[in-house]
């Protein structure tokens, strides 16, 4: 059977776990992906536009009190990161919502904490890891954005933190996450449109590496990574599905007014897309925004994990595409030059620092 078939007892397999994320059942009516150009730099517009497509704020966040919005800060630089002002227009619109909204990350790496240079390294110390994350938030305006709307940053690396069964999982059968993620009513992943040398893109559930927290993990997730490998080669699909599973991930806003193409997450060069992509289903949400970068869904390998774990859809025809036209848009982006994890391992993140 192929992988994106599946079988009666896959999906049972994965009923216990349907409560945390909910797109897993059967569905009835295809998933609902949004395709929405930014006009005159109006980010604010295009993000509710979005959001509209889909419902509206209310019917996405109805019976969600405490939100968290995920954005991808992977290191201190401006191009290779969510964009400040998608994350505002969301919180915006949340608040506007009455919803308790709160922005979590843990970054890989920057310089001067466990990064010099070229070379990057692991670190499992939590002072370290927080005052990399403060400074993150700093040169990349979240800080700012905090103090503007008062909505608090939490540095998802340390602090308090929940062990998290995963039923069936692939590569952990229980994950460490912090406190606050368990609190939360729904997880929202804000990914920017990127390619990745891993895992081929970094969408939305590619974006919940940053909530491995470094103090479990290490710092660029080197040691999730290792024990990820020995299930597949990228070191990064297979326990990502697993995290997703871990998490109240219901909502994804994937920023691609500036994407990146090559050598991705963070060497690659920009692509000006122009668009905002949203959905509730995160499988069938990365599936549209893969497509719109030029890669059929069996290209990506955290699909064909997400398929085996009982996730859907399986095709981009059984998704229901609102908004512009994917062929209007569409990009051919070029190749990143994807690894293996041991390929890389004894030259990237293996070095430790205390």
């Amino acid at each position: 059977m192929g992988p994106s078939l599946l079988s009666r007892r896959d999906f049972l397999g994965v009923a216990v776990a349907g409560a945390a994320y909910p797109w897993v059942a059967a569905q009835r009516t295809a998933p609902v992906v949004s395709v929405v150009k930014i006009k005159d730099n109006n980010t604010q517009a295009a993000v509710e536009q979005a959001i509209d497509l889909l419902g509206g704020i209310e019917s996405v966040t109805r019976g969600k009190a405490r939100i968290m919005l995920k954005p991808n800060l992977v290191a201190p630089l401006p191009q290779a990161t969510t964009k400040r002002e998608v994350v505002a227009a969301l919180t915006k619109l949340m608040q506007a919502a009455n919803k308790d909204v709160s922005i979590g990350e843990g970054s890989a790496a920057a310089e001067g904490f466990n990064a010099k240079g070229m070379e990057v390294f692991r670190t499992r110390n939590s002072d370290l890891l927080s005052r990399m994350q403060a400074y993150v938030f700093d040169q990349l305006g979240y800080s700012e954005l905090s103090k503007t709307l008062r909505v608090p940053l939490v540095n998802l690396h340390s602090g308090e933190m929940a062990q998290i069964k995963v039923p069936n999982g692939f590569v952990f059968d229980e994950v460490s996450i912090h406190r606050s993620l368990v609190e939360t009513d729904l997880l929202c992943s804000v990914p920017m449109m990127k390619t990745h040398t891993l895992a081929q893109v970094t969408l939305g559930m590619k974006n919940l590496v940053g909530v491995f927290p470094g103090t479990v993990y290490c710092s660029v997730r080197g040691c999730m990574h290792d024990r990820a490998s020995q299930v597949e080669p990228s070191g990064v699909a297979a326990a990502v599905v697993d995290m997703v599973r871990a998490n109240k991930l219901g909502l994804v806003v994937v920023d691609a007014s500036m994407a990146m193409q090559g050598e991705g997450p963070a060497l690659g060069t920009p692509v000006d897309m122009g668009l905002i992509i949203a959905g509730t289903n995160p499988l069938a949400t990365d599936m549209v925004s893969a497509s719109l970068m030029g890669f059929a869904p069996e290209e990506v390998p955290t699909f064909t994990w997400a398929n085996r774990a009982g996730m859907t859809p399986a095709r981009l025809d059984e998704i229901e595409v609102r908004g512009e036209k994917l062929e209007s848009v569409r990009r051919r982006f070029v190749r990143p030059n994807v690894h293996a994890w041991r390929s890389i391992r004894d030259y990237w993140g293996v070095k430790e620092i205390s």
